[in-house]
């Protein structure tokens, strides 16, 4: 999208604002589809933590994604988008058993990362296909919060367990029709990546009537100019031939399935704040917005590097701020950054905004969400209102 864009769409709906390019969505789906052409079968299951809004999901449904969820509230979120329950994989960590039956109970593809859980439910639901997370101890992906196949993960069953897993399934008769991994986000090495898919071929081995393998996601998305990422068209060249050599091994049709969150939305999203104060100390200049880590926490919580671009003066002479918000915290957006020379009233756009950035936002300090736009054939369409003073009282309860 165009700075001119943006800034007609902060003009329109006001700031704060996240704005999401649905053609940009599309190409990020279709460029991973197609680096696995050669394979017959190919499942991609958005994941919905990444964003979640149920316009959103209905895109995804319309360009031919699934999903993949991680609580019945995503769940819920997908069936009311109008996916159907096949088309939704629950994969949860730590929730209740009540919370996986009610899933299973509305025919969505449950997967187990849990020994003791999977036991329970061989137990209770043999009927119920069931797909095992497995962890293989490779630590795939950057920031530690988001590398989850590592030794120390509390994610998955690991492969070291593969006896005493075997022996739940004999011993309950549970039908296994998937095994899927998940080694983390932003995987740089692809040979990394293909040593942990070894490890899931191997552990495939094991089980006689799967329909799908999961290799789950992690692919790297560029932050800035010249920024490192993973390469779909090399990776998907390789692994697919792996994966062809495995299925004629194996004798059974197979699907190969991924589940993508930031590799398909983040670069297509925006978020638009505007500047509140311009102010100069003895060593800083502050570009103070109208937003704070309660819409966009990424930057605090993960360190992650958003591009910053003043759109009102995409073309001012550049000048070093520090772009920070109006939370009575530290929470500093960006450091001694080079962006076009800023004044009040102007709008930032802070781009790589589409993953986990709405999803994690709250209303701390009493502040409302912002409104989300999804801009779609030249158009900007309202998808969530801007919260109210009515919204922050919704579910509150004054004492008598």
């Amino acid at each position: 999208m165009q700075p001119k864009e943006l800034l007609a769409l902060a003009q329109e709906f006001g700031c704060p604002l996240y704005v999401y390019d649905a053609a940009k969505i599309k190409s990020q789906y279709d460029r991973l589809k197609n680096g696995f052409s050669k394979v017959a079968r190919v499942r991609i299951n958005y994941a919905v933590k990444a964003l979640s809004n149920v316009a959103v999901l209905q895109y995804m449904k319309v360009i031919g994604a699934n999903l993949d969820t991680v609580s019945i509230q995503e769940v819920r979120l997908g069936l009311y988008a109008g996916f159907a329950p096949e088309q939704i994989i629950f994969t949860p960590n730590g929730v209740s058993f009540e919370e996986i039956e009610e899933a299973a109970a509305l025919g969505v593809q449950i997967n187990i990362d849990n020994l003791s859980v999977l036991e329970h439910f061989g137990t209770k639901h043999p009927r119920v296909p069931v797909c095992i997370r497995i962890n293989p101890h490779v630590m795939a992906g950057g920031h530690t919060n988001i590398s989850v196949g590592h030794i120390d993960s509390k994610f998955g069953i690991s492969i070291h367990q593969m006896p005493h897993l075997l022996r739940i399934v004999e011993n309950t008769g549970m039908h296994i029709n998937g095994i899927h991994m998940h080694t983390g986000s932003d995987i740089l090495d692809i040979e990394v990546f293909l040593y942990a898919s070894e490890i899931l071929f191997d552990a495939a081995k094991h089980f006689k009537t799967l329909d799908f393998l999961d290799f789950g996601s992690g692919f790297k998305v560029p932050y800035k100019k010249g920024d490192i990422e993973t390469d779909i068209e090399e990776f998907g060249q390789k692994l697919s031939k792996r994966f062809n050599a495995f299925e004629k091994e194996y004798g059974r049709d197979l699907t190969l399935a991924f589940e993508p969150g930031k590799y398909i939305v983040s670069e297509a999203g925006f978020f638009l704040a505007k500047v509140n104060v311009v102010k100069q100390t003895t060593s800083t200049v502050f570009a103070s917005i109208d937003s704070g880590f309660n819409h966009l926490i990424r930057p605090m919580f993960y360190g992650s590097q958003h591009a910053i671009e003043n759109i009102s003066n995409p073309k001012g002479k550049e000048r070093f701020y520090s772009v920070v918000g109006y939370i009575c915290e530290t929470d500093t957006f960006a450091n001694n950054r080079r962006i076009a020379e800023i004044t009040e009233g102007d709008i930032l756009c802070f781009r790589n905004a589409g993953a986990y950035c709405f999803t994690m936002a709250s209303n701390y300090n009493s502040r409302y969400k912002p409104a989300e736009v999804l801009f779609k054939d030249g158009k900007g369409i309202l998808i969530r209102e801007r919260e109210t003073f009515e919204d922050l009282l919704r579910n509150q309860i004054l004492l008598d």
